[in-house]
């Protein structure tokens, strides 16, 4: 026999929480489809926004580059020029260019003489545009003297704008003179200043492409996934027909299976009304199937010119009409027609007045009219279809009490398979009057 635990650890088991085990509910196939939308309309932004970025900031280092370039060329070309003027007389003295002609003032120019260690402003600018600061000027011309090359640097005036300046060493005879440097300088200031303005103008353009792009790509996503969500509607929309339609009819043979085996009733007539019970199902079965393949657009018409007023006879006399009277007036009239189509829309009308164009108990009396411009009217003298219920008649699930609602959503989808149409008005019968149009073929 086991020892009983201690107190203290019965104390900490009790204590001890439970774990609860979560199921993880895998996404519906409508959630992966838009799962997948916003992964697609996300890649496509990010797509975007990189090369956009990229475009961008190529485009600002191009633009400053650029500008630059320009700038050092520009210095260059003036210190070149004023280099060009400078030369020793045959005495071995420098001979320059008058400061008070001008030529100095703008863009301003120094010129430096004597050792790089040592240099001395001999001419400066008269009446400068910009005031340039001596100790940068003389650095540089001391760096262009030493490294006897052109020397570019970027300097602040007391007034805090950028400068750009350059220096040019000119030598004279070996062993007589001391070497020369012209310095140059220009204010940038106006050129940064664009350069930002630009940099700014393309960051808010940029940015807005950006969203742009991403709205772009989530519209794209969704006319992309579009198919297939609507596909999975017609998918379900089939699945809640059939459970809707078949129920019925699968009740009532299994009710009848049950009573045959239980003897209840005589074998004679449950099998007449199982056969009753399985044609309806039969009947069911088809129009859903017939009604999902036009709604996907997989039903191709085939196109013929018809008789229409023969048609509707032969549908007239194919239904079986038990005790109800149905009369037909015609006129020979020829359209433009799927045949197995429009056959089966003309006997939906017909059986739906059949169904529902009497009142209990009574016969039903029917007047089909086909008339010379493709239109087939069913009248009846039942109670007739309520203003309310008008609109949404030829939808799913909405032709009248003990009705399915296939029938007649069918037949609307026939007609605008065909370039028709279908209505239902008060019928001077007093019942309901169904119109339905088809083309008339026009005969070369």
């Amino acid at each position: 026999m086991r020892p009983p635990a201690p107190a203290g650890l019965i104390r900490r088991s009790r204590r001890r929480p439970h774990r609860r085990l979560r199921r993880r509910v895998p996404p519906t196939p409508a959630g992966r489809i838009r799962r997948l939308r916003r992964r697609i309309a996300l890649l496509f932004a990010l797509v975007s926004a990189a090369g956009l970025v990229g475009m961008t900031v190529i485009a600002v280092r191009a633009d400053d580059s650029s500008w630059r370039a320009q700038v050092d060329v520009d210095l260059k070309l003036r210190t070149g020029e004023f280099v060009a003027d400078l030369r020793y007389d045959d005495a071995g003295a420098l001979e320059y260019p008058d400061p008070k002609e001008g030529g100095y003032d703008c863009p301003p120019v120094t010129l430096f003489t004597g050792t790089a260690d040592r240099l001395t402003a001999l001419a400066g600018p008269h009446r400068p545009c910009l005031a340039v600061p001596a100790p940068a000027a003389q650095e540089l011309a001391a760096e262009a003297g030493r490294e006897q090359d052109v020397a570019l640097t970027t300097a602040r005036a007391d007034n805090g704008h950028q400068l750009r300046l350059s220096a040019q060493p000119f030598a004279g005879p070996p062993g007589e003179n001391a070497d020369a440097v012209v310095v140059a300088a220009v204010d940038i200031s106006g050129s940064q200043n664009d350069h930002e303005r630009l940099t700014l103008l393309l960051t808010v353009v940029c940015t807005v492409l950006v969203a742009v792009s991403a709205l772009a790509g989530r519209w794209l996503a969704g006319r992309a996934v579009r198919p297939a969500l609507t596909a999975l509607d017609q998918q379900e929309a089939f699945f809640a027909d059939a459970a809707h339609d078949l129920r019925t009819p699968v009740a009532s043979l299994r009710l009848l299976a049950e009573t045959g085996l239980r003897g209840e009733a005589d074998s004679t007539e449950v099998m007449r009304r199982t056969l009753r019970q399985s044609t309806r199902m039969s009947e069911l079965v088809d129009d859903l199937l017939t009604r999902a393949r036009l709604k996907a657009g997989a039903v191709a018409l085939d196109l013929e010119p018809l008789r229409l007023d023969q048609l509707v006879d032969a549908v007239v006399a194919d239904t079986p009409v038990d005790r109800h009277r149905v009369r037909v007036e015609s006129v020979p009239v020829v359209v433009l027609a799927d045949a197995g189509l429009l056959r089966r829309a003309v006997a939906n009308l017909l059986g739906n007045a059949l169904a529902h164009g009497h009142a209990p108990g009574e016969q039903a009396d029917i007047e089909i009219t086909v008339g010379a411009d493709g239109t087939v009217a069913v009248d009846d003298a039942g109670p007739g279809v309520p203003p309310e219920q008008a609109q949404s008649l030829f939808e799913r699930f909405h032709s009248g009490a003990g009705s399915s609602g296939l029938g007649l959503s069918i037949t609307a989808w026939v007609s605008h398979a065909h370039g028709g149409s279908l209505t239902v008005e008060r019928s001077a019968r007093g019942g309901a009057r169904f119109l339905l149009r088809v083309p008339v073929h026009k005969r070369p």
